[in-house]
């Protein structure tokens, strides 16, 4: 399915790790949208207030480092962000992401200079490219067995609608 969506972009520098996120005193919570209302609070306190839906997220280098705790990108998730452009990410941060059903894209420096703070951005999912300041960034492609993942919503969406394809089989 295609569809082409204007956002918002709400961009954060190097090394953004999970507890600038969602911070360690939160994790006790256990209502993941209770939680996600202290997201970013550090960098970004006005961003669990004011992000929406299918808004991105992008920054520059390691963006994820820290801890492997998966609520970091459960609460993006849980407020809606679409997708994360990093010209890096801390890998396991990367792989929660897939798991989670958020896109996480590699972008390059000069591509990351692009964007302003606050920016409205036109995201094109047939062409999988973002128009920025006149410009079209074209995203690398995730390998099929990863957009299936994603496509579904994160890898517990998958492997349901996996099981239970197997099911109607039978």
């Amino acid at each position: 399915m295609s569809e082409t969506i204007q956002t918002k972009v709400w961009k954060f520098e190097d090394d953004i790790d999970t507890d600038q996120i969602i911070a360690t005193q939160y994790l006790v919570n256990p209502d993941i949208h209770d939680m996600a209302r202290y997201a970013m609070e550090i960098p970004k306190p006005e961003f669990a207030s004011s992000v929406q839906k299918d808004d991105i997220i992008v920054a520059r280098n390691n963006f994820g480092c820290g801890s492997s705790r998966e609520q970091a990108p459960q609460v993006l998730k849980t407020l809606g962000v679409k997708m994360i452009l990093a010209v890096s990410f801390a890998r396991i941060f990367y792989r929660n992401c897939i798991n989670l059903g958020i896109r996480p894209y590699e972008i390059s420096l000069s591509q990351y200079n692009l964007f302003d703070d606050q920016s409205k951005v036109t995201f094109d999912s047939q062409n999988n490219c973002i128009e920025v300041q006149s410009e079209s960034i074209r995203l690398n492609p995730f390998p099929p067995f990863v957009e299936n993942i994603l496509a579904a919503g994160g890898l517990i969406a998958h492997v349901t609608q996996q099981f239970n394809t197997n099911q109607e089989k039978k």
